[in-house]
């Protein structure tokens, strides 16, 4: 509760106000019963007559109105209290996991975390209205329902006193075996959506593949996993409330019984019985709510667990204390010194071993080497998307752990291998790159990625929507979005990671082309496949599992560099055979 506390505290008034309102209902519904054995006994078997009863009656019309007031204050203030509370929760889960380096997001799958994000904090929110709706109401109605019914008759109400130990053992048990049922329930929900987002994100693979049926048969079996896992979580309630039910028409069966012999003996008045029964009822229901309070909670436990596991994720990429914010990359200059990497901490292999080099300012450095050999994360460590584990990587002479995130990052642009466009016009997602820049200058990072041609073929030109994804552009007019966008952030130092790989070959050597006046002060580090995408470069580093096996220009690795040859000879040779 201690760490909640912060989305409450903004919205105590709510919290405190909701509850307080929900007492007027507690008043009612303890007044109302008495009041009506009032007419009984003494308006109609006492005598009193009709002016009695409708004094009475006006009584009770007042508490009603009273009642209702108080609910509907009561109903409104909670509800805000618990949504507020979700809003807040969610906004500071979610700029969580924007601060995530890709190690913690590789720690969560996405379908988890969209989960985590809704369905949980949902459940946390629907607990928390719950909970202050019966926070006082509940349990006034039980000390207002036991002290009046003591008031009036003792002897019956050991009835009672006989019937709350059964019902409090129901409650620890309805704890004790729902709550991890309910965990397992969230993690198959975990499981469902990323079958879902996996089977929506690359339908047309799937159609390409005639994968359909297989499709069907994972959601089918996560889908079946989940109804299971709810099924036997919900047991709990399906076989608890028929219970609590049974053993509140005993207890009312046996005051009636034992009440009834009470009035034929002269001992109790009929208008007595009439509200006992009523508030032996009321009684029972305030305990029937703990337990469906009891119920959703333990839910709410397992919810808010894994919420905590969110907001609570250590961030394994965060500004060094001694970063400095004035620092900003001005040059472009980049160093590798004996630079080593693993992904898993835990494990001997690394990814990188011992790397080297140095791109001077402006110039264009190409990486090159078969897949998996470890390009990407080697230039993934500039921006500071993953950390070194050994050696230093340095930016205009500065280890980039000096740098804050922000300031680092401005000043590298990134295209990386996936290709990715977001819902919003054409022009929306390239301003990603300057949201300041003007029509003229998205035009023209446009043009200098080739862009601009197609884009100006639509009938919307660039305010035409991009679907989710980009799926309405091809995968060549995505990457070279993706370039412009790109671009259009003037960095000092652009990494292009197989960025044009689905781009032919003669509007790859535009794109280059144009990047030797748009791009004269940037320094260019490209990662391809394709010998030719690198071959003009002023350094061609080539990788082999995880160390460079040779650097140099076209030239000098042609002589001293078997890898680089054999990597030529393979993709000349399929040209010449093409």
């Amino acid at each position: 509760m201690k760490f909640y506390w912060k989305y409450v505290k903004p919205h105590i008034r709510y919290f405190i106000l909701g509850p307080i309102l929900m007492l007027t209902e507690i008043v009612g519904e303890v007044a109302m019963p008495y009041l009506f054995s009032l007419i009984i006994n003494e308006g109609i078997k006492g005598g009193k007559g009709t002016g009695y009863i409708i004094t009475v009656g006006v009584g009770m019309i007042l508490f009603a109105t009273f009642m209702m007031f108080g609910a509907i204050g009561g109903s409104y203030f909670n509800t805000k209290a618990a949504v507020s509370f979700a809003a807040d929760l969610r906004k500071d889960s979610f700029a969580k996991v924007q601060e995530y380096s890709f190690a913690n997001i590789d720690a969560f799958t996405t379908g988890s975390l969209v989960t985590r994000l809704t369905n949980d904090i949902t459940q946390l929110q629907n607990t928390v209205r719950m909970g202050l709706v019966m926070l006082l109401r509940s349990p006034g109605m039980l000390i207002g329902g036991l002290f009046m019914a003591i008031r009036m008759n003792k002897q019956l109400a050991l009835i009672v006193a006989a019937v709350i130990p059964l019902i409090i053992i129901l409650q620890v048990f309805i704890i004790k075996v729902g709550f991890p049922r309910f965990g397992i329930m969230q993690k198959k929900i975990d499981a469902l959506n990323n079958t879902v987002e996996e089977g929506l994100t690359n339908v047309r693979v799937i159609k390409s593949f005639v994968r359909n049926d297989v499709e069907k048969k994972k959601f089918n079996d996560a889908n079946a996993d989940l109804k299971n896992s709810s099924i036997n979580a919900f047991k709990i309630v399906i076989y608890a409330s028929p219970v609590m039910t049974m053993l509140m028409n005993f207890t009312t069966l046996a005051v009636v019984w034992f009440g009834g012999k009470q009035i034929i003996a002269g001992d109790m008045p009929v208008g007595d019985l009439t509200a006992f029964t009523t508030y032996i009822i009321q009684i029972l229901m305030s305990l029937m709510m703990l337990a469906m309070v009891i119920l959703s909670g333990s839910r709410a436990l397992a919810s808010a667990r894994r919420i905590h596991e969110v907001l609570d994720a250590k961030v394994d990429l965060a500004n060094e204390p001694d970063a400095d914010a004035s620092l900003e990359v001005k040059e472009g200059k980049i160093e590798f010194k004996n630079v080593s990497f693993k992904y898993y901490k835990n494990r001997e292999e690394k990814v990188l071993y011992d790397i080297s080099f140095t791109a001077e300012p402006a110039s264009t450095v190409g990486i090159i080497g078969s897949t998996g050999s470890g390009k990407s994360s080697m230039v993934q460590l500039i921006p500071r998307l993953y950390d070194a584990d050994e050696g230093e990587v340095l930016v205009d002479g500065v280890n980039v752990k000096k740098y804050t995130l922000e300031n680092l990052r401005k000043g590298v642009g990134m295209v990386l291998q996936k290709n990715v466009l977001f819902s919003g016009t054409i022009r929306e997602n390239l301003e990603w790159g300057d949201e300041n820049a003007s029509f003229e200058e998205v035009k023209n990072a446009a043009s200098a990625a080739q862009a601009n041609d197609f884009v100006e073929s639509f009938t919307k030109g660039y305010e035409t929507e991009l679907g989710q994804g980009g799926v309405n552009v091809s995968g060549g007019q995505k990457q070279r979005l993706c370039i412009a966008r790109a671009l259009l952030k003037k960095p000092k130092i652009l990494i292009l990671d197989d960025s044009t790989s689905a781009v032919d070959t003669a509007t790859e050597a535009r794109i280059r082309e144009s990047f030797k006046t748009d791009l004269k002060d940037t320094t260019k580090l490209i990662i391809a496949q394709r010998i030719s995408s690198v071959i003009n470069a002023d350094k061609i580093i080539v990788v082999d599992e995880g160390k460079i096996v040779g650097m140099g220009t076209h030239d000098e690795l042609m002589k001293s560099c078997e890898e680089y040859r054999e990597i030529y000879s393979s993709q000349m040779d399929k040209e010449v055979t093409a």
